[in-house]
């Protein structure tokens, strides 16, 4: 019986054995379990390498980018004699008068109000449009005062997706090698302003018998409205239009800080004073 008990107790103690073996074997699978967290910690580490070497990738494959088109595009300092070369074609002065403040202001505000901060090129103008052309929307433009400029100087006024990208190009060289001033004067020397007048000197005596220097601020605000569709805009072919335009600009003024609420109601009533004579005295 003694022999028999302790047999018994052996078999009890070897399936013990066996059964903790048995839920040791659930528990060591469970703990096996714990080393696929630094697994999958190593392999979200791998993927954010690859994220970033690629990333990195792109930045040196867009710094390239640029690098190759500011070399390939012409340099700013053809512009001053582009400007006199356009000017002495359309038998204008050159250089032109000095802008005016209120010319310049309404120009500011109404083609690019960020003129006097930006780099040449308004980076969210730019995604705007993009984003505009992308769901269909109809955009507001998103070329600044340097890219018209560029436009107008360095492509012969064409647009399309080579041209527009030299136009970036060179805006941001314009920038960098003229002051804001200069680029302004330029600006107003080149640019149309309908009816057949080139010119800010020519626009201004043309349409209202003296020079820039002695503009009113609504004569001022509708020379710089008319240079965006000036065919459309002439405010002696076509008034109604010249004057919704006008509102426009009057307007954008207000909104920029350069008009107060009774500044721009005031411009809003005074009169043009178109002149019936072609030139200034």
């Amino acid at each position: 019986m003694g022999a028999l008990g302790t047999q018994r107790s052996a078999s009890a103690g070897d399936g013990s054995g066996s059964g903790g073996f048995a839920r040791g074997g659930p528990g060591g699978s469970g703990g096996a379990t714990g080393p696929t967290r630094p697994l999958r910690t190593r392999r979200r580490f791998r993927i954010a390498v690859r994220i970033v070497k690629v990333l990195l990738a792109l930045v040196v494959a867009f710094a390239a980018a640029v690098g190759l088109l500011f070399a390939l595009t012409p340099p700013a300092s053809q512009a001053t004699a582009l400007t006199r070369a356009q000017a002495q074609a359309r038998h204008i002065a050159y250089p032109g008068p000095v802008v005016p403040a209120y010319f310049a202001q309404a120009l500011i505000a109404t083609e690019d109000h960020r003129f006097n901060s930006d780099p040449g090129v308004d980076p969210l103008a730019m995604v705007r449009v993009a984003v505009s052309r992308i769901t269909g929307r109809q955009d507001q433009g998103g070329s600044t005062i340097d890219q018209q400029l560029a436009k107008n100087l360095y492509t012969g006024g064409r647009s399309g997706f080579v041209n527009d990208v030299k136009q970036l190009a060179i805006a941001v060289k314009l920038n960098q090698a003229y002051t804001r001033p200069e680029i302004l004067r330029m600006y107003a020397e080149v640019a149309y302003y309908g009816h057949g007048y080139y010119g800010l000197q020519a626009a201004s005596c043309g349409y209202f018998g003296r020079e820039p220097g002695r503009l009113t601020l609504v004569q001022a605000a509708m020379l710089a409205g008319v240079v965006n569709a000036p065919t459309y805009d002439d405010p002696l072919t076509y008034p109604r239009q010249a004057r919704t335009r006008l509102v426009h600009v009057i307007g954008r003024m207000a909104a920029v800080g350069y008009l107060t609420k009774a500044g721009q109601a005031a411009a809003l009533k005074a009169p043009l004073s178109l002149s019936a004579e072609r030139g200034c005295a």
